[in-house]
């Protein structure tokens, strides 16, 4: 083994089996993820260094053209991360991923484990790891929950994702309802059902985006809920509680995998769906 460093890291040179390196070819061709990530990933995972890489399916944009088609299973998923969210093929539903296990938050109210063969059009996890955690005394709405989420964050142009637990006093959420492909996000959520619960034990997991990624990622905040007993959850809409413990986590490393479905190759990705999003994300 050789080795020397480079102005951004360290470079390594070793020898791998023809089987490893065979498997470790077919694993980026299907995943996107380079071999330099791989590795890195692999050997954080053997020596317990933290390594903090955001992975994502798809685009934003495209999911606001209504590419919803699904593109990576719920089984691949959990390699790629403990802790994220996303939707489901034909947008059936809230992605909801916690503790390494993944739920479905369905219109109809109800929260199932789907199997690993279901898929998803958009998802975005991390190997969730916290950095820091704070306990906020009191959150009187959606904005204030949002401007002290602002005061843990470093740095402008990092993602940071936000693990938020304890019991909420109220909780508004909604779930997007399954629609045909190819229908716009906005039309497509224009009937998703909502819900509010009070006195709601549970979870709020999710990211912060900066500005510049709204091409690929949905900027701002975007937080799902996946209540204590798992009876309840989705995209939440508002929210007032108290002594909510928060664990942040800034992330360096984004990884993104593409579709390959014709409906992906062929959409017109080159507008700004900033004004879209903002509208699907907020109540109706």
């Amino acid at each position: 083994m050789k080795h020397h460093k480079t102005p951004t890291g360290h470079s390594v040179h070793s020898h791998l089996s023809d089987s490893l390196h065979a498997a470790l070819k077919r694993h980026c061709q299907h995943t996107g993820e380079t071999i330099d990530h791989v590795i890195q990933r692999a050997l954080a995972g053997v020596l317990d260094v933290e390594h903090h890489t955001l992975y994502q399916v798809s685009t934003a944009t495209a999911l606001v053209q209504g590419v919803y088609q699904g593109c990576v299973t719920v089984g691949d998923l959990k390699n790629h991360g403990n802790f994220g969210l996303g939707t489901y093929d034909a947008l059936d539903g809230e992605g909801l991923m916690l503790d390494g296990r993944i739920w479905q938050a369905l219109s109809d109210g109800r929260v199932v484990e789907p199997p690993d063969s279901a898929t998803a059009p958009f998802w975005v996890c991390i190997e969730f790891e916290a950095d820091r955690t704070v306990t906020l005394a009191s959150v009187t709405s959606w904005d204030h929950l949002l401007s002290q989420l602002d005061a843990l964050r470093t740095f402008e142009n990092l993602f940071v994702a936000f693990r938020i637990d304890g019991v909420f006093d109220t909780i508004h959420y909604r779930v997007a309802c399954k629609t045909e492909h190819g229908v716009d996000l906005v039309t497509a959520t224009s009937h998703q059902a909502e819900f509010s619960f009070k006195n709601c034990q549970g979870t709020l997991m999710g990211f912060w985006s900066p500005s510049y990624a709204r091409t690929f990622n949905i900027p701002g905040y975007h937080l799902h809920l996946l209540s204590a007993d798992r009876q309840h959850g989705g995209h939440v809409l508002g929210i007032e509680a108290h002594d909510l413990t928060v664990q942040v986590m800034s992330v360096q490393n984004v990884v993104i995998a593409l579709p390959e479905s014709p409906a992906f190759l062929e959409a017109d990705l080159s507008g700004d769906p900033s004004a879209a999003l903002s509208k699907a994300e907020g109540a109706q």
